[in-house]
């Protein structure tokens, strides 16, 4: 059962495939189905038309250009064309050459024109003066030439296309069609404007270095001689590189080696801090009384280089590294140490 609900679907999937392939076929080739009525046509150029070129209505499809060849005189070109089952043109019928894109290809636009409505036989011959040639898009585009110039290219593709399409009347008008070329113009001549305040800012700048001419001349030769310089002190300056990345390396190892240590300097001025913060009252004692001590031991010390010192008392606070605290203490009790107050600390 599966196998086949698979060979249904494969199927159904070749029958798809083939018709879609085969209206891709006949829309690229132009193939017509059901009757044809086929007419002939003269024209003095039929440059770039070939056989399978559209032929058009109003701009909608109704037949194909079935052969195109060199008429007997050797000055004009007949075109065979067909149209779809029931298309037929009048004795009147004007056939124009238009172009239907930039690349060059052709189509024949069939056009109602004076003159008798009747009906045109199958196999009948539109005369020469009822064809007209189409544009001649060298000389037209070479009159454009100095507009084109001044344009990027899909600007210019957009405008070419535009002008051909005005000039077959397949749309706009020249009114349009002028408007938009003066709207080109004026965006050129607003960039000429520019273009001249940029000359005219440029030749400023030109006259003032020219007024300037001596100051950069000496600019110029202090630069070379600056150049010059470093050229002949390139073995110098490369060495002292060497040397600043060598003290480089030598600095980091150094702070490497002392982060350490300083760190923990760093830690123990905290706790300095800290302690000298908590006896700010002692400390600022000590201070008080040390002018008055340092006049009494300058004046012994200055019997010679050494001078005697009696110790009438001593007492301290001392922590010991394992967190112990010792007070130590010392009290001298000689008279010359009673009823004097010289207690040192």
């Amino acid at each position: 059962m599966k196998t086949s609900a698979a060979l249904v679907k494969l199927i159904i999937f070749m029958v798809v495939t083939s018709l879609l392939t085969f209206v891709l076929a006949a829309t690229i080739g132009s193939f017509t189905f059901g009757g044809q009525t086929s007419y002939r046509a003269a024209f003095s150029d039929v440059t770039g038309l070939l056989p399978g070129n559209e032929v058009r209505i109003s701009g909608v499809k109704v037949g194909k250009v079935d052969k195109v060849e060199l008429a007997e005189d050797s000055k004009t070109a007949h075109v065979e064309f067909s149209l779809s089952e029931g298309r037929e043109i009048a004795a009147s019928t004007i056939l124009r050459l238009r172009y239907r894109n930039l690349v060059g290809e052709r189509y024949i636009a069939i056009t109602e024109g004076p003159g008798s409505a009747e009906l045109l036989k199958a196999g009948s011959t539109v005369p020469l003066a009822q064809t007209r040639n189409a544009l001649d898009l060298t000389v037209l585009f070479n009159g454009f030439r100095p507009l084109f110039q001044a344009l990027d290219p899909a600007t210019v593709n957009k405008v070419s296309f535009e002008l051909v399409q005005v000039l077959q009347g397949e749309g706009g008008t020249v009114e349009s069609l002028m408007a938009r070329t003066a709207s080109l113009t004026t965006t050129l001549a607003d960039r000429d404007a520019v273009i001249g305040r940029v000359i005219t800012n440029l030749g400023t700048v030109l006259e003032t270095i020219d007024e300037r001419d001596d100051q950069l001349n000496e600019l110029v030769t202090q630069l070379q001689r600056l150049s010059a310089g470093f050229a002949q002190d390139r073995t110098a300056i490369g060495e002292s590189l060497a040397g600043i990345n060598d003290l480089t390396g030598a600095t980091t190892g150094l702070l490497r080696e002392v982060r350490g240590p300083l760190k923990a300097d760093i830690q123990e001025l905290g706790e300095l801090a800290g302690t000298l913060d908590r006896d700010k009252e002692v400390v600022d004692g000590v201070l008080k009384r040390l002018p008055a001590k340092l006049d009494r031991i300058i004046s012994t010390a200055t019997y010679g280089s050494w001078f005697n010192f009696y110790l009438c008392g001593f007492d301290g606070r001392v922590v010991l590294p394992a967190g112990e605290i010792v007070l130590p203490q010392f009290v001298n009790t000689e008279a010359r140490c009673q009823g004097n107050g010289s207690r040192n600390n």
